[in-house]
């Protein structure tokens, strides 16, 4: 569907040898997908979230015992992990519509290729998982994102 304007804008990178194609993507994806994050959430309201849920987590460990206390703690604890997840879930919709179609796109490159293993005899895709995870928590901490 996209094919022609993802060979026009990745058809340059896809030339060079492997597996710096797959990391430049991941780069790219991964900082869009940041980017998004950081400007649809309000970074503030998910610092507390998560430094409630581990204060909630650190009181579950000392009252393990009494099991009142504990599922008191772990019913806060669900309730601001719903939260935090409902608040991270519009710019999760929203970058996963393009993702969608590069991953296609991708998909479709190396098929044309015969599935090459890219990056230590893994496929494409393990390495942008790879590339992305070390990626992603690079620029979350550079743009300290929580």
């Amino acid at each position: 569907m996209f094919e022609g304007f993802f060979n026009t804008i990745f058809g340059p990178i896809m030339s060079l040898s492997e597996p710096v194609p797959i990391a430049i993507i991941s780069f790219l994806l991964t900082l869009m997908t940041t980017l998004i994050y950081k400007y649809m959430t309000d970074q503030e309201v998910m610092k507390t979230l998560k430094a409630d849920i581990k204060a909630l987590q650190a009181q579950m460990k000392e009252h393990k015992d009494n099991k009142d206390k504990m599922m008191n703690f772990q019913k806060q604890a669900m309730t601001k992990n719903m939260d935090y997840m409902k608040k991270s879930f519009k710019p999760m919709i929203v970058t996963f519509i393009p993702i969608i179609f590069i991953f296609g796109w991708l998909r479709s490159h190396y098929e044309a290729l015969g599935n090459p293993d890219v990056f230590f005899s893994l496929s494409w895709l393990w390495t942008y998982i790879i590339f992305s995870i070390i990626i992603s928590i690079g620029l979350r901490k550079i743009l300290k994102i929580s």
